[in-house]
């Protein structure tokens, strides 16, 4: 098995490379061997994957996810052992993947695996950060305990995801009706009055007749119009897979009004709690810290935790690295330079997420209670610009002696 990895040498520079190893242990085996401290350390995922593309088109649901850690915690406090543990949540989950992908979990631990790393082979299910976590449990004997905090991790961050869905529902529900109502009217309505006074052949309102001829030019070229909108929309999702574009749309959508912010604070928030989780279970932040910019959704973030990574690693600290970056807000480096001032960076870093998430909340309810009202008035601004519009047309009519 090929295995990419990123380490730093003695010098502090940050290297990145792939190595062939029969297993993950030989792999940190060989880098040691080579002066390099590994940083990250994955499997190699070829291009195309049948079992990552069958995975990624019948996702496993978060919540599934918590149950299966919380059941597995459940069962090991009972005294059942790992395999027997995964035998029995096998056979009761309904979800196909699921079950396909703990069928090769219980085969990796029968050939010797521990838990940790047969999890770890199948990342579209099991995220990485967990697992690692799942690792410093099995090394101290409390996997247990190390379940039960995942799935309670897990939780939080489905709901803080649901919160910000649930701020876009309304605005992405009505966007759509006010396109079907603007194509029905621009198809239908405006065809008609057009026809009605291009017989009639009185002179409209200048805006009554440009309605009229976008409209007409709408009917002639609808299929030209079509594809030009399907191509645009195509090139921009090739393009927003792409490193390049992803990060493009992640920078813009932090600088969205409202919206924005209450990413960003999620954002922190998950990365504060991220990093509070694995130091609590006993990793040092140079092992912390490559796992928090991994499991990272923005880009941006993410590359921002990455330059505070290689600072740290140069022995600047957390805080201080943090500091020369705007996005990282004042509240968080000046917890992070307490909490390393104190040796509790865990607490204050888990300070800081409650503080955020609480925010963020608040200015979620606070987009909802805005967007519902602005998009009402936006639509019956656009209806109320036709209505007016044709009514001038009747009344220059009747004006012209028709």
């Amino acid at each position: 098995m090929v295995y990419q990895y990123v380490a730093y040498n003695e010098n502090g520079e940050v290297v990145r490379g792939k190595l062939p190893a029969p297993n993950e242990e030989a792999a940190t085996d060989l880098l040691g061997y080579a002066g390099y401290k590994a940083i990250s350390l994955k499997p190699k995922v070829p291009f195309l994957n049948l079992d990552k593309l069958l995975v990624s088109l019948l996702r496993v649901k978060p919540s599934e996810i918590i149950l299966f850690y919380r059941q597995m915690a459940i069962l090991l406090e009972s005294g059942t052992d790992i395999v027997a543990s995964l035998e029995l949540l096998q056979e009761q989950t309904a979800n196909h993947i699921l079950k396909r992908v703990l069928g090769e979990v219980i085969s990796d631990l029968r050939r010797g695996n521990q838990l940790s790393i047969a999890l770890g082979k199948h990342p579209q299910v099991f995220s990485s950060i967990y697992c690692r976590l799942l690792s410093v449990g099995e090394q101290s004997g409390d996997l247990e305990t190390v379940l039960k905090q995942v799935a309670d991790y897990m939780e939080k961050e489905v709901a803080t995801a649901k919160e910000t869905k649930s701020a876009l529902m309304y605005p992405a529900i009505t966007s759509v009706v006010t396109i079907v109502v603007m194509v029905l009217l621009v198809t239908f309505v405006l065809p008609s009055f057009g026809n009605l006074y291009s017989t009639l052949g009185i002179d409209l309102p200048p805006l009554a007749q440009a309605l009229i001829n976008l409209s007409g030019n709408i009917q002639s070229y609808w299929t030209y119009l079509l594809l030009a909108m399907l191509t645009v929309v195509g090139l921009a999702l090739i393009y927003i897979k792409t490193p390049g574009g992803q990060y493009k749309r992640d920078n813009l959508i932090l600088r969205l009004p409202i919206l924005g912010r209450v990413i960003h604070l999620s954002e922190l928030a998950r990365s504060c709690r991220s990093m509070a989780l694995l130091l609590r279970a006993g990793l040092p932040l140079t092992e912390a810290m490559p796992q928090v910019v991994q499991s990272g959704n923005n880009k941006v973030m993410a590359k921002a935790l990455s330059y505070v990574q290689q600072d740290m690693i140069k022995g600047e600290g957390l805080s201080r690295p943090m500091a020369k970056n705007k996005l990282f807000l004042p509240l968080m480096v000046q917890m992070v330079r307490v909490g390393e001032e104190t040796g509790n960076l865990d607490v204050t870093l888990l300070s800081v997420a409650l503080s955020y998430e609480a925010e963020a909340e608040d200015k979620t309810r606070s987009l909802i209670a805005l967007i519902q009202p602005a998009m009402t008035l936006i639509i019956g601004l656009i209806i109320g610009l036709i209505a007016v519009t044709l009514t001038s047309a009747m009344y220059s009519l009747y004006g012209q002696g028709f």
